[in-house]
């Protein structure tokens, strides 16, 4: 019997398969290569053993695999960020689009808790004119969700984000119900208390699922080298070739095509400091590798 992956707890999974949940283990092939256990995402083979209980016996080829958190077969990444409680750190999310850039997956901006603070609004003039879908909600009143939601029709979906940002009372919004736990805001430092802990993917519809992620207190991209990280900021790509070195940083070298664009006003001057800062990050760790 064909299923798909919907949680995992230690070494046991819950597979949904002909719309019942089955506690599975998996093989004891499986074990012998760490890149071949089964992950929350994962479709799957097997074989029932009761009412309750199965066995995974074969996992099908994925289409895409996210390390941290491990999850396969996603088809896009929802990106939180909260106007207000905890502020926007768009450091994170230029972060995150690299990185779902570099993973071939198309990413959705969300800008949560509209109804605390009108920053939103620069926000989103910025990052749809880089390209990207940018959805505005207030999750505690519904606003939005309804658009959201037809964005997540046929598709498996990751969320992320800091904690506090609102993605549990997001996915609650969206299923009118209490699936996961909304996350408190300290109030004497304003950051988000994580209370996801666990990988859990909910059926929304037929055929799309969402993914509720461990919260995010940080995010790397050490997957990324710093000479390839012009290859993820969309925004660069049409200004590359105007640089008169092959290998340009786009930092200290002067006719860069990429700065050309940033004095034009072509490419906002703020994505152009994150790429740096993003940049000289990648570059220290890479010295420390050596």
């Amino acid at each position: 019997m064909e299923g798909i992956i919907v949680g995992n707890k230690a070494n046991l999974y819950e597979v949904e398969a002909r719309n019942k949940i089955y506690n599975a283990l998996a093989r004891g092939k499986f074990k012998k290569d760490d890149a071949l256990k089964p992950v929350v995402g994962d479709r799957v083979e097997i074989d029932v053993l009761d009412d309750k209980n199965a066995v995974i016996d074969k996992i099908h080829k994925r289409n895409s695999y996210i390390k941290r958190p491990k999850i396969a077969n996603i088809n896009q990444i929802i990106f939180v960020v909260s106007t207000k409680d905890p502020k926007p750190d768009l450091l994170m999310l230029d972060k995150q689009l690299c990185y779902a850039e570099c993973l071939k997956l198309k990413p959705i901006i969300i800008l949560n808790k509209i109804d605390l603070s009108d920053c939103y609004k620069e926000i989103e003039k910025t990052y749809k004119k880089v390209g990207y879908r940018v959805i505005t909600t207030n999750a505690k009143e519904g606003k939005g969700i309804d658009k959201l939601k037809k964005e997540l029709k046929g598709k498996i979906s990751a969320f992320s984000g800091n904690s506090g940002v609102g993605k549990s009372t997001i996915i609650n919004s969206l299923f009118q119900k209490q699936m996961t736990l909304e996350g408190e805001i300290s109030s004497k430092n304003k950051k988000g208390k994580n209370t996801t802990t666990d990988v859990k993917l909910y059926k929304l519809e037929e055929n799309a699922y969402i993914a509720d992620t461990p919260g995010f207190s940080n995010f790397e991209i050490s997957e990324i080298e710093s000479e390839n990280l012009e290859k993820y900021y969309i925004d660069f790509i049409p200004y590359i070739k105007d640089c008169e070195f092959v290998g340009c940083t786009h930092i200290k070298e002067e006719n860069c095509g990429i700065k050309e664009a940033v004095c034009k006003n072509k490419i906002l001057i703020e994505r152009y400091e994150r790429f740096c800062k993003i940049y000289n990050e990648l570059k220290e760790k890479e010295a420390k590798k050596w």
